[in-house]
């Protein structure tokens, strides 16, 4: 069996993903096609995760890419986690990834509102009712162009329904159905999420028409097609890997994972003692490259890649992970972490969690010195705080 090494994967990571001095990406769109799909929960991440993949992108171009070219698009997909991706790969990632979400989501809602009381209430069929409200809300995205929810609220005045308690818990209040609608609706591929409504930081933003991208609507692509050429790219990315890795970043249940991987040409490899694959005519040792300092944002692809990221790792978990598995913003030497990040008033505080070595601290501080400035003298706070970036925060 072929084995491959925990340095020659550090090696794979850095030029597949862009980290390399050798192999950086030469355009937004360019980093998420090399990424298969950038994290966008946090607006930063989108942001940052472009920049220190192409040194020539500005906040700008990012934009530009997101808003104006529409060469990238936001969708919900794998994990229901936010992403971004290549938009002439969206209809891929939505039919793998994407559309199963939406009609888990479809369900909940409809089962809320048929069994908790409503303002008003709702006669009859709600399942009926609620795609009689997406299809009006649909329309009134499509006439607008884009709008904020509560412009489509104003619209579509069913948007403002409401969900009331049934019980004295805290948590239990009075919720309008409004931002759900709309995010099963954008993981339904009827709506795209659209310009922020202040910064580039903003977590606020309008509602697109799809007809901007897709004048017929969001392409459909076979779920057997879409499954295979998700799971081929993603090991071309970040391959080799275990199927516990492919099923976690996927989604998908375990049964399905090992279906469609059985439908890909692949081999069976040796990562470290434990078994993994890697597409069959991607089996060549990959080259060196000159090492190199990164700072990577919270929730980066990359670090996010993998289930299992001892090799890459180390011992670093608890500082840099909150409690449900979200990692904060990290400092990479070579194809490893070796420390962590954060911001105040402006400015990056960096620190080392073990000692990579002069040349290592000295490449780091400079990369820090580097992007700094690309941010626009804004503060990135990532929305899941790690031990280790709170800390350099200042909380």
């Amino acid at each position: 069996m072929l084995t491959i090494s925990p340095g020659q994967r550090r090696l794979r990571l850095l030029r597949r993903h862009h980290l390399a001095r050798e192999t950086p990406a030469g355009s937004v769109d360019g980093a998420a096609a090399g990424m298969v799909v950038l994290h966008a929960t946090d607006p930063a991440t989108v942001y940052v995760s472009a920049l220190v993949r192409v040194p020539e992108a500005t906040l700008g171009d990012v934009s530009a890419a997101l808003y104006d070219d529409r060469s990238v698009v936001k969708l919900i997909a794998m994990r229901r986690t936010m992403f971004v991706t290549p938009t002439a790969f969206a209809p891929v990632v939505h039919r793998a990834a994407g559309l199963a979400i939406a009609q888990r989501l479809r369900r909940q809602l409809v089962q809320h509102l048929s069994t908790l009381p409503t303002e008003p209430p709702i006669d009859g069929d709600v399942a009926a009712w609620l795609a009689d409200v997406e299809t009006a809300t649909e329309k009134a995205v499509d006439e607008r162009g884009e709008a904020l929810a509560t412009e489509l609220a104003k619209a579509e005045p069913r948007l403002r329904t409401a969900i009331l308690p049934t019980t004295d818990k805290k948590w239990d209040v009075k919720q309008n159905i409004t931002s759900r609608v709309l995010t099963l609706m954008g993981a339904d591929g009827r709506v795209v999420r659209g310009r922020p409504a202040g910064t580039w930081l903003s977590r606020q933003h309008r509602w697109a028409s799809v007809r901007g991208l897709w004048p017929d609507g969001l392409p459909d692509v076979p779920e057997a097609d879409a499954r295979a050429e998700l799971a081929r790219r993603w090991l071309r990315a970040f391959g080799p890997a275990t199927v516990a890795d492919v099923q976690w970043w996927t989604g998908w249940t375990l049964g399905v994972t090992r279906t469609v991987l059985a439908g890909l040409d692949t081999a069976d490899v040796d990562l470290d003692g434990e078994p993994g694959l890697v597409l069959a005519d991607d089996t060549e040792p990959e080259a060196d490259v000159a090492p190199v300092a990164t700072l990577l944002p919270a929730l980066d692809p990359t670090p996010m890649g993998w289930q299992r990221r001892d090799w890459f790792l180390g011992p670093h978990r608890d500082a840099l992970f909150d409690r449900n598995g979200n990692i904060g913003p990290t400092v990479w030497w070579g194809g490893r972490v070796v420390g962590g990040w954060g911001m105040r008033d402006g400015a990056i505080r960096w620190r080392l969690l073990e000692d990579p070595g002069a040349e290592a601290t000295a490449a780091v501080e400079q990369a820090a010195a580097e992007l700094e400035p690309r941010l626009g003298g804004a503060s990135i706070i990532p929305s899941f705080r790690t031990p280790l970036e709170r800390e350099l925060a200042g909380g």
